[in-house]
């Protein structure tokens, strides 16, 4: 804290205010006040802060104006507890960045993201969906239509605050993985939608949304929109340059190969994980296959080899090799390729090239180069279970905002997914399913007085094998 602000936080003091203090984000200082009160359910005191304004060294305090100058409609009695503690538990990680990153309208980004890990939640109905929640947090967020389109628009532009965010996720993982998606609008108003290329050949205006995920935690650590046109290795480039993951590993798929990429990653003191395509001049250097496991009860042999300070990865999957194979002399017996081209294509048939700048044991980089099948679960989530990509919006500012706070609702849904995993429930159950089950146990108020509805057994087991301990025990 500078001095300036030192001195003015001790004179407000010394006129009798008791609760406020000053948290720093970079050169700029924000006034908090901070209070507790004593949760009845939870049987412990809680601590919240309230956002007051912002300090400058000449203009003094400045008050916030916030987005909650709307009528907040009647207050609920009846509001819906396990659900609204079980997402509570899967935005913990979230909730200090968001107070760091986005002191002003935090709040907000928080609720509006646990609102949509419930799944296809229009804009529309945020207001509805969060008023029967239970808000142990005492969160004050204002979920209008018109609140939160503003706020899509406000969070959008301040790309500076999100990176704040994917900087406190991306430093817990060591291994990433880095793909593409897109999505499409037929909006006249977003100048992000451009014709490009994507691999379903659909010829409509397209976003192109690059995603970041931990080969370590399997969780989502950054996503960006870019133009549809915008060529997959310039997005990559420029994703590099704008998060700083030096001294880590970025496992990528074959469409992004070429030696600029691996020239822009060493010199970046980024380590890679990089297949080649199949008629690349690498498959012409001599690898003798002296190893072998068991991937999957799948086959591998495999063997690496040095070539100028990169470490070449040869895999041949025995049962991959078999149904290429077969694959190939169908096409010939179809006339879509000739003898020769059978006998060119033959030689790499169930083969997997893998250039790295790290030496690991063949078996440890098969498997963080399967990793990368990771992203693509994540992209799926993202696009239907969350429906991120429905694009109903009218303008850039509102689409970056919406793919950030879909990004955030993708990161605590994984965490749900990695409790039920942990539980070994996964197969059972989604965080959807998850979400319901917990959706059964309500929270009353009861003239001064909060109490909880009855916990169903199902639940009670749920929550023994889980260990959230979001219910009080007797």
């Amino acid at each position: 804290m500078e001095q300036w602000a030192r001195e003015w936080l001790e004179g407000e003091r010394a006129k009798g205010a008791k609760r406020l203090e000053i948290k720093n984000r970079g050169s700029k200082h924000y006034v908090y006040e901070s209070t507790t009160h004593w949760d009845s359910v939870l049987k412990k005191r809680v601590k919240t802060s309230k956002y007051k304004g912002k300090l400058d060294p000449e203009k003094g305090f400045i008050e916030s104006k916030g987005m909650n100058g709307f009528d907040m409609g009647p207050v609920r009695n009846v509001t819906e507890y396990g659900n609204a503690m079980l997402l509570r538990v899967a935005m913990e990680d979230l909730k200090p960045l968001l107070m760091d990153a986005f002191p002003d309208n935090w709040e907000a980004i928080y609720a509006l993201s646990m609102i949509r890990i419930c799944g296809n939640v229009p804009l529309k109905r945020s207001k509805v969906i969060w008023e029967k929640l239970y808000n142990p947090d005492m969160i004050s967020a204002n979920m209008n239509p018109g609140a939160v389109s503003k706020l899509l628009r406000t969070v959008g532009v301040d790309r500076e605050a999100q990176d704040v965010i994917f900087r406190g996720i991306i430093d817990h993982s060591e291994q990433l993985i880095y793909d593409l998606s897109t999505m499409f609008s037929r909006s006249m108003s977003i100048l992000q939608a451009e014709n490009g290329y994507n691999k379903d050949k659909i010829h409509l205006p397209q976003i192109n949304l690059a995603l970041l995920c931990s080969a370590d935690t399997g969780f989502p650590t950054m996503i960006k929109s870019v133009p549809g046109s915008v060529k997959d290795i310039s997005t990559l480039v420029n994703t590099i340059k704008e998060v700083n993951i030096e001294g880590k590993t970025l496992v990528i798929d074959r469409g992004f190969f070429s030696e600029d990429i691996m020239k822009t990653l060493s010199e970046a003191n980024i380590d890679f994980v990089l297949p080649t395509r199949r008629n690349s001049q690498y498959y012409d250097v001599r690898i003798h296959l002296t190893e072998h496991f068991l991937y999957h009860k799948r086959l591998i042999e495999c063997g690496k080899r040095e070539v100028d300070e990169i470490f070449i990865y040869k895999f041949e999957d025995l049962d991959l090799k078999l149904e290429e194979t077969k694959t190939l002399f169908e096409r010939l017996d179809m006339g879509k390729i000739d003898k020769n081209g059978l006998r060119e294509k033959l030689k790499n048939a169930g083969t997997i090239l893998i250039l790295s700048s790290k030496d690991l044991p063949e078996q440890e980089m098969y498997e963080l180069y399967k990793k990368r099948e990771r992203v693509e679960k994540l992209f799926d989530t993202y696009k239907n279970v969350l429906d991120a990509d429905r694009l109903y919006l009218q303008d850039d500012e509102s689409v970056f905002g919406h793919v950030f706070i879909s990004f955030l609702s993708l990161y605590a849904y994984c965490k749900l997914e990695s409790m039920l995993k942990n539980a070994e429930l996964n197969r059972k159950m989604s965080p959807m399913d998850l979400l319901l089950q917990y959706s059964k146990v309500f929270h009353l108020e009861i003239g001064d007085h909060g109490l909880i509805s009855e916990v169903p057994k199902k639940v009670r087991d749920l929550e023994k094998k889980l260990g959230t301990h979001v219910f009080p025990t007797e």
